[in-house]
């Protein structure tokens, strides 16, 4: 779970009570993004990780900072597997597999035609 409510000027609103978290399975985790304003669940505490009958409470400051390193490399490691099957590592040599569903998915044209089913002209009909 997620919270991020605030209302400006004002602490966080409380929305998940410790009653609330008690009521949770073991394993849950609640991320609270409004931890730096008082928090929206009752037992975040800021800059911690809090762990209340098996539940994890995560109260990072600036949490937003935190995602941009991660984002960044998970869209460079998505990138990398993309383009490692678009080579023949053997040859060294780039080597489409025109038949690959990820191929067929991502191509727009392909000798001078629109491939891709969404940028296909429409048939007058």
């Amino acid at each position: 779970m997620i919270t991020t409510a605030l209302i400006p000027g004002r602490p966080a609103p409380r929305l998940i009570s410790r009653d609330m978290v008690a009521c949770m399975r073991a394993g849950a985790v609640i991320v609270d993004l409004a931890v730096e304003r008082g928090g929206n669940c009752e037992l975040a505490r800021a800059g911690e990780v809090v762990e209340s009958s098996g539940v994890k409470i995560v109260g990072h400051h600036n949490v937003p900072s935190r995602i941009a390193a991660s984002a960044s490399s998970l869209y460079a490691k998505n990138v990398f597997a993309f383009l490692e099957i678009l080579v023949d590592k053997n040859a060294k040599a780039l080597a489409i597999n025109w038949d690959d569903e990820i191929i067929k998915a991502t191509v727009l044209t392909h000798d001078g035609a629109v491939v891709h089913p969404s940028f296909a002209p429409k048939s007058a009909a």
